[in-house]
């Protein structure tokens, strides 16, 4: 099984501009694209798309019933549910799809006590549903990973030789892991380094080389080619 069965699940709310904060939608590869509707989101999304273990992402996904503290029925419908690749891994290793909510961490820790009875409910009903559920704010989504991917996009859209492309695959598919040093030695020499820095850092954005992306990306960093 490459994902969770996600198709059971569409989005129950619709994401609209708002003027008070920024608001778009994130391409996220074959799902055609993901909407956010704050910065913070969209960060969120761009952490989510450069993961390998990420499969799909399901915006507003499910309105969930709750109480408020006056007694009130109220309506919750959390951010996000992340689908995770399961591969052949065995039961034991499943990762359960996550229900999450995005939030600045200034604004749950004013309203923590108001909100915490839809958190409650949305945690039991991710229970419910084998899933977990977490909230998400700037400790979790920005720092150097989220800095390395925003480095990394600027090398996306490049072209390279395919020729080059496969030498260097080739070279890190022998090795299993190989460092950055080690391939701009073997394969880029003197007035070719730059290009060949480029080339890797394509690599990489485009995810047919992998890399632990809370690394810095320097010529120490290590590669490999990511498992089919």
């Amino acid at each position: 099984m490459s994902g969770n069965s996600c198709d059971q699940i569409k989005q129950v709310r619709t994401i609209k501009p708002t003027r008070r904060s920024i608001s778009g939608v994130m391409p996220f590869r074959a799902a055609g694209g993901v909407p956010y509707e704050s910065l913070l989101e969209r960060d969120f999304l761009k952490r989510m798309r450069f993961s390998h273990r990420v499969f799909s992402v399901v915006a507003q996904p499910v309105a969930i019933n709750f109480c408020d503290p006056l007694g009130r029925a109220q309506t919750y419908t959390p951010d996000y549910l992340v689908y995770y690749h399961q591969g052949e891994a065995d039961y034991r290793e499943y990762i359960k799809p996550m229900l999450v909510e995005v939030k600045p961490a200034y604004e749950w820790r004013q309203h923590w006590r108001q909100w915490m009875g839809k958190w409650k409910a949305a945690r039991r009903h991710a229970r419910e549903q084998g899933w977990s559920f977490a909230i998400y704010d700037e400790s979790r989504i920005r720092g150097l990973p989220l800095d390395n991917i925003v480095f990394l996009e600027r090398f996306d859209r490049l072209a390279f030789d395919p020729e080059d492309i496969e030498m260097v695959l080739k070279t890190v598919r022998e090795m299993e892991i190989a460092p950055v040093h080690y391939l701009l030695a073997r394969h880029f020499k003197g007035i070719y380094r730059e290009r060949g820095v480029a080339l890797l850092w394509h690599l990489v954005a485009t995810r047919r080389l992998e890399c632990d992306i809370i690394e810095p990306l320097d010529q120490f960093l290590e590669l490999w080619v990511p498992s089919p």
